[in-house]
């Protein structure tokens, strides 16, 4: 329900001097290429090797329709990988953190800043070439080697 204010439309609950509400933002799209990478090579592993047992013991036709079964598998899992990707969104608060995950249950979670006591940042070889890991505010420039891109 919206109220209006001195000519101001406002929700309920709030003041007109209230500071508005941070924006949502949403996973980058590099993490979107790296989910969709891994589930597409795993995926032509999977069919090439299935396509090639049952080709080997059944004929070639066998071998061709096993894999397409694959990739067809492969394909709806990867509708639900992005469908999962799209559901995470976060907010940055003035005091909190607040992230919100889930396609069928929707979980919202806060965290306060003055309770994150640890912030552990880790970048394999798929995530440091798919992403650009940033560094919090704070973190020490001798150790930002270990989470850049480029040397």
């Amino acid at each position: 329900m919206v109220m209006m204010t001195n000519g101001m439309a406002v929700p309920n609950g709030t003041r007109a001097t209230d500071p508005p509400e941070p924006d949502w933002y949403v996973p980058s799209v590099g993490l979107w290429n790296m989910r969709r990478a891994q589930v597409c090579v795993v995926t032509l592993v999977l069919a090439g090797l299935t396509g090639l047992s049952f080709g080997i013991k059944h004929g070639d036709l066998a071998g061709v329709i096993s894999s397409l079964v694959v990739v067809a598998l492969g394909l709806a899992f990867l509708w639900f990988v992005f469908r999962r990707y799209r559901a995470w969104t976060y907010q940055e608060r003035h005091e909190d953190l607040v992230v919100a995950r889930g396609v069928m249950v929707r979980r919202l979670s806060v965290v306060p800043y003055g309770r994150m006591q640890f912030v552990e940042l880790t970048a394999g070889q798929t995530g440091r070439a798919a992403l650009d890991t940033a560094l919090p505010a704070g973190f020490p420039q001798s150790q930002s080697q270990f989470f850049t891109t480029n040397p």
